[in-house]
């Protein structure tokens, strides 16, 4: 059992944890609590730790071909992300997709969500989370994104991230052209879109464009879509939190797949 913070397996989980730059550099993320280790395939699993006591409750759980690490409950509070530590995270191999892959398989029908500079972390976890439930076939991510791999945003994909193809690109609106020569027509969520969602006809390939939280989409982004899109609100409400927007637009798109017409 580890017991101390200083020694060198713990101390390259936290930079692990706390640094894009060595994520990307060890080609690994953390998964923390028991459904994300239960979900994690085997292949992928590169190293698990547990605390004592949650060792102690479940040693079940850790009979598999990757040994579990026991670190004392203090060392292992120190390196969870979370107030409130599961008692086992593990590191995991990353994924790496290509843009093709964000067109599904033969059998799909592309429904793509484009992200650009979004930021936040339990945005982007949450809308994985939601376009794998909607039946979404891939993830563009502009330059200016977050790192997926965050861990808060790992925690808000509920296991998405283990399903989900997605793709950073450097070039934003090139691929975004890269996909509409395969048949993806564009369509931006933006308060100034002149067609209601709901009136969007997404039964063929389609893509949702949404933007930065504050700012929304760039012009340059906006002027690219073949649609703009927006969605009706009362009140006095200027916009909707960027996963709640991307949410209605996925789900919309899901129901008018299902249902096998628009409206």
């Amino acid at each position: 059992m580890i017991t101390s913070t200083g020694n060198t397996q713990v101390r390259q989980l936290l930079q692990i944890q706390k640094k894009a730059k060595e994520r990307n550099a060890r080609d690994v993320f953390v998964v923390e609590g028991p459904k994300m280790y239960r979900e994690t395939p085997g292949e992928r699993l590169q190293e698990i730790f547990v605390s004592e006591s949650f060792q102690r409750k479940h040693p079940e759980l850790f009979d598999g071909e990757v040994q579990a690490i026991v670190l004392s409950d203090h060392v292992f509070e120190t390196v969870s992300d979370t107030r409130t530590p599961q008692g086992v995270l593990c590191v995991v191999k990353q994924y790496h997709y290509e843009l093709a892959d964000l067109l599904g398989n033969s059998s799909s029908v592309p429904l793509i969500m484009g992200l650009e500079n979004l930021q936040d972390p339990g945005n982007l976890g949450t809308i994985v989370r939601t376009a794998e439930a909607a039946g979404v076939t891939g993830i563009l991510l502009g330059p200016g994104c977050v790192d997926l791999y965050n861990p808060k945003v790992i925690r808000s994909t509920m296991g998405a991230i283990y399903r989900m193809p997605f793709y950073y690109t450097a070039d934003f609106r090139r691929d975004l052209s890269i996909l509409r020569e395969k048949g993806v027509r564009w369509y931006a969520a933006h308060l100034a879109g002149s067609v209601p969602y709901d009136e969007g006809n997404y039964s063929g390939p389609s893509g949702f464009l949404i933007g930065n939280e504050s700012q929304g989409l760039t012009p340059e982004t906006a002027a690219y879509a073949d649609t703009r899109i927006h969605i009706p609100m009362c009140g006095q409400v200027e916009s909707l939190n960027a996963a709640v927007a991307a949410s209605i637009l996925m789900y919309e798109a899901g129901r008018q797949r299902r249902n096998g017409r628009r409206f």
